[in-house]
């Protein structure tokens, strides 16, 4: 019997949505081994210990894509789908509760109140809301997180809460040159002994793959642009779920409502017409890999702000190697004409333009690096 996750990837290989790679065998193998773990049950109806997987290798190899056709095809009810940095804001926020909660206020959210260690309600929470959870583009960069994980899956995996990840490092090499890292390491034992690490190769990055054989910036007056800019979101990001995603620049915090993974999409007005500065697009840019940028109108005089501001997101996303989707009202030489550093401008239209390019997208943007 063919499993799930083997027959959906074989319809979308027939569909021509994806193409086959023989790289991919093997990984495909492992989920079908997770598959059929997670549907046992064991002696008098209980639920087995399962060990997960944990996916890494460089971007593009299908990790993200893959993991989309195995949590749509899981029969498991209680399972999440999260990217990394979401999970670790809602688990920060979860321990906040706890510390800072009385009596009441600790049932209504726990179910519980005693205690002054918040980690086990806070498994326990996640626990019954989860017995699978799958991660996209772990990884550890912050010294709370680093501290908090090791206690934290511990007693997750003490309730058999069962974890496939995708990420662009090894275990090993999570939280590399972190301080205090070697308070980090149990957590590496920990998760090479409760998942399968399976490293993806390949010579394909199905992202620019897309990006490179279609245009990226798509100006409103042309006919189904708004149409094919919609359809590129929609192709990039799969099956995922947005969510909004919060950076902390100089003690405060820059939201971006809708992002995948390393993915994020937002309006002009909300990048350019609100008062933020170089650090906030800094912290961008480092953030995500590619940045859906939509609703950019013809900028004049009266906008002068907006366009100072235009300039500073894209310097930020250049020096990044950020890739940039846009849907504007115009082409980028006749998106300022005139007004205020209209002539400074053209250096920016200059590199817009080259961001279009094929060789442009060849570059590994910085925010996949830190991964």
């Amino acid at each position: 019997m063919t499993s799930r996750i083997r027959n959906a990837y074989d319809i979308r290989v027939e569909e021509g949505v994806i193409n086959p790679d023989p790289a991919q065998l093997g990984l495909i193998a492992e989920l079908e081994r997770l598959e059929d773990d997670l549907s046992q049950r064991g002696l008098f109806g209980k639920v087995p210990a399962v060990r997960g997987i944990y996916i890494w290798g460089p971007p593009g190899r299908g990790k993200s894509m893959l993991m989309d056709l195995f949590y749509s095809a899981i029969p498991e009810q209680r399972k999440v789908r999260a990217h990394f940095h979401a999970f670790m804001a809602r688990v920060h926020d979860l321990v906040r509760q706890w510390r800072e909660g009385d009596k009441i206020q600790r049932k209504a959210v726990f179910g519980v109140h005693k205690g002054d260690d918040p980690i086990p309600p806070v498994a326990a929470l996640i626990a019954s809301e989860a017995r699978l959870l799958c991660f996209d583009e772990l990884q550890v960069t912050d010294i709370a997180d680093a501290m908090i994980l090791g206690r934290l899956f511990d007693a997750l995996f003490e309730k058999k809460v069962v974890l496939a990840i995708t990420s662009n490092r090894a275990p090993e090499d999570l939280y590399k040159n972190g301080i205090n890292r070697q308070l980090f390491l149990p957590f590496i034992d920990m998760l090479r002994e409760k998942t399968v690490v399976v490293e993806t190769a390949g010579a394909r990055d199905f992202r620019l793959d897309r990006l490179a054989g279609d245009k990226v910036w798509f100006s409103t007056g042309a006919e189904g642009a708004v149409a094919a800019f919609e359809l590129l979101w929609s192709d990039l990001k799969g099956g995922e779920p947005e969510e909004p995603t919060s950076l902390t620049v100089l003690g405060r915090e820059v939201t971006v409502d809708r992002t995948v993974g390393g993915m994020a999409r937002a309006k002009f007005d909300d990048l350019c017409g609100k008062p933020l500065g170089p650090q906030d697009y800094l912290a961008i840019a480092k953030r995500f890999h590619t940045l859906f940028l939509e609703n950019v109108p013809k900028l004049g005089p009266n906008n002068r702000q907006e366009a100072r501001r235009l300039v500073t997101l894209i310097d930020a996303l250049y020096e990044a190697k950020t890739r940039l989707v846009v849907l504007a009202d115009a082409e980028p030489e006749v998106l300022y004409p005139e007004g205020d550093g209209a002539f400074e401008f053209e250096r920016t239209v200059s590199r817009l333009n080259e961001m279009r390019s094929q060789s442009w997208l060849e570059n590994e943007p910085e925010a996949l690096k830190t991964h």
